[in-house]
């Protein structure tokens, strides 16, 4: 008899992006060898957890209906763009909402977010945050093929990096990171000097075509109002190089 095939995890994953001479750069991270996707660069992304569902009245720019729409959900939308606020701040320091913390808080919440120490909506109500849920511009859903151990349903959101902040990796489970233009990491990863997801190779080819983060932004904000099709890729031996 064969295994059950494992369940696609509700995902959420963010291609942060900030302007570069001459072309946009992503944020990448690569994870340590025992994770998911170890040893691969990767967005900052990851499952999402309860605490995502109880801060929907924290965000701002989108209510649960116009999140309905995009992810085209009857229930639980909003959940995606909480956890890819709470997975990027997490794993990259960079969070998207308005809040009136210093550097040394920020990083301190980090730290216990990412210790298991601090609840998420716990962070959120006791600092007063206001998400922006309306920087999350949702373009692409990747589900996982049958015949990988590890199976995601992840929904992907472009964001440009905030004023005044920077993203780095939290030196635990990601054990490096950088910026750099979508052509020269697919150009790395020919060289064999980076591994990266299929869905990563994927997603880095369509933003690879774009020479500003203005026009890129608009693209994936279109792909959203034009409703995102969901990818279901049969396996391929390649996926997992």
């Amino acid at each position: 008899m064969q295994a059950e095939e494992a369940a696609p995890r509700p995902s959420s994953t963010v291609v942060l992006v900030r302007a570069g001479d001459p072309r946009p750069e992503v944020f990448m991270v690569k994870r340590h060898a025992g994770s998911s996707f170890g040893s691969r660069f990767a967005f900052p992304g990851g499952v999402l957890e309860a605490s995502d569902a109880l801060v929907h009245d924290a965000g701002s720019g989108l209510s649960v209906q116009q999140a309905g729409r995009l992810l085209q959900l009857d229930r639980g939308a909003l959940d995606y763009y909480s956890a890819a606020i709470r997975e990027l701040f997490e794993e990259s320091g960079v969070l998207l909402a308005a809040h009136g913390l210093s550097a040394t808080e920020l990083q301190e919440s980090r730290a216990a977010l990412n210790e298991g120490s601090l609840r998420w909506d716990r962070f959120v109500r006791a600092r007063r945050l206001q998400l922006h849920y309306d920087r999350l511009h949702y373009f692409s859903f990747w589900i996982t093929p049958p015949g990988i151990a590890k199976r995601y349903s992840t929904r992907f959101f472009l964001a440009e990096l905030p004023a005044a902040q920077d993203a780095s990796h939290d030196g635990c489970e990601l054990v490096e990171s950088c910026w750099m233009p979508a052509a020269d990491i697919l150009a790395a990863r020919k060289l064999r000097q980076m591994q990266l997801p299929y869905p990563t190779r994927k997603t880095l080819k369509r933003v690879a075509v774009f020479d500003g983060t203005t026009d890129l932004l608009n693209w994936a904000r279109a792909c959203g109002d034009k409703g995102v099709v969901c990818n279901r890729p049969a396996f391929k031996p390649e996926m997992l190089r």
